[in-house]
């Protein structure tokens, strides 16, 4: 089973790496941008076959070290 944890910054908080990337876009000619915002994604392959358990076991990888819960919100995604 595959967990796929994808996490953003939260609304509000700057992101300095989608500004230079929003930059960098302009500079190559593509128009229009007015903002990127980067995250990312963490894939984790389980050897369990639950589900619950799988996910319970990321909600707290996330908690504990994936995501920052002061400026981050993440997104479980179990296939």
């Amino acid at each position: 089973m595959k967990a796929r944890v994808h996490v953003t910054l939260k609304s509000g908080v700057l992101d300095p790496q989608g500004e230079a990337v929003r930059h960098a876009l302009g500079t190559l000619g593509f128009e229009g941008i007015s903002a990127v915002r980067q995250g990312k994604v963490i894939e984790i392959e389980f050897e369990e076959a639950d589900e619950a358990q799988v996910r319970a076991q990321v909600e707290l990888m996330c908690e504990n070290l994936l995501a920052n819960a002061v400026t981050e919100n993440y997104a479980i995604e179990i296939s």
